[in-house]
């Protein structure tokens, strides 16, 4: 958990926030899109599914 939370920082990326959506999206989400949830990914991902 700390690793997570230390990487999600690391991409300047607030964790509770980046943890909460990866949280409630990964069930729904095919395997192969799996890597749009990474942080240094999840921005670019989370501003397309907000534009959607």
């Amino acid at each position: 958990m700390y690793s997570l939370i230390v990487t999600a920082k690391t991409n300047d990326i607030d964790p509770q926030a980046w943890l909460a959506d990866v949280l409630a999206r990964m069930p729904g989400i095919p395997v192969s899109r799996l890597p749009e949830l990474l942080p240094w990914n999840w921005p670019a991902g989370s501003a397309r599914q907000m534009a959607a």
